[in-house]
């Protein structure tokens, strides 16, 4: 079977819809499409994301400071629908200009600071609470290594292998084959990391695994695209343990259900207002409002 080689234009012009699970939120431009004013809670710290792996990365970092202690860490974190362009109100473009999730408000400064880019977020927290990044030199540069490898990574698995696996109109071969090869790379480089250390960065759990574990914890769970079996996720023995590890973790579990609007009921927070919310009288009130 042949098909019709695909000769690129000139010039590239928006004149029809990409195809796939998210065409009608793609764009080539930026900017608001709406106005919108974000809703805004009683705490200092305002959310507004969803419970893809980069918005769990910032949910589970504000769980594991408020178990820690750090009581300024409590936050209203509200549900932004990035299919139906929640992401393209003016509100939230005023907070994050890129309309992605996560996006968060800080209204404990004297001016309120937008904080984007979910690794960012992270950063910002662990250095404002003091928490979740190591302090000695050598330490906290690795867990900054591998916070950026991430950041840099991260598209390869989810623009790249997960568009073309699970999303993209048509089965590409050599698309899904050249991503394939990349993830599968990217997870012997975090298995081989974990067999020399119990956490990413060393001995002392951090941002770097809040950000990773998320992305490529649940892929080789079967948590992400259901390619856990194609990508042979359960090969990679030191990327499970680490995996069971952080998924253990009570406030990576309130995390995880922050923002969830799909899945199972009892594992779905639309909103969070308040530590109280996890009950299940209310988290059964929030899922009908």
């Amino acid at each position: 079977m042949t098909t019709e080689e695909y000769v690129p234009p000139k010039v590239w012009s928006w004149n029809k819809e990409s195809g796939g699970r998210f065409a009608n939120i793609n764009r080539p431009i930026a900017g608001p499409t709406h106005d919108k004013e974000l809703a805004v809670g009683r705490h200092p710290l305002q959310l507004y994301s969803l419970a893809t792996p980069n918005g769990v990365k910032v949910t589970v970092m504000l769980e594991e400071l408020l178990a820690a202690g750090h009581k300024g860490a409590e936050y209203d974190a509200w549900l932004i629908n990035i299919q139906g362009g929640d992401q393209f109100g003016s509100g939230f473009v005023g907070i994050n200009p890129n309309s992605k999730i996560p996006a968060l408000l800080d209204r404990s400064t004297p001016t309120p600071t937008r904080v984007f880019e979910s690794g960012s977020i992270l950063l910002y927290l662990a250095e404002k609470f003091g928490a979740f990044l190591p302090k000695e030199h050598h330490a906290r540069t690795e867990a900054l290594n591998w916070l950026f490898w991430q950041m840099g990574s991260a598209p390869y698995l989810g623009g790249g292998f997960g568009h073309f696996y699970a999303y993209a109109p048509t089965k590409i071969e050599y698309a899904i084959d050249r991503f394939a090869m990349e993830v599968k790379r990217e997870l012997d480089v975090l298995d081989r990391n974990l067999a020399e250390r119990e956490w990413m960065a060393g001995d002392e759990y951090s941002i770097a695994d809040m950000a990773i574990a998320p992305w490529y914890g649940g892929l080789v769970k079967g948590l992400l695209y259901e390619a856990g079996e194609f990508l042979e996720g359960a090969s990679y023995k030191h990327v499970n343990r680490w995996m069971d590890a952080f998924s253990a973790r009570p406030a990576v579990q309130r995390g995880r259900k922050v923002n969830r609007a799909w899945g199972e009921p009892s594992g779905q927070l639309l909103e969070r207002h308040d530590a109280s919310d996890f009950d299940t009288k209310t988290m059964d009130k929030l899922q009908a409002t």
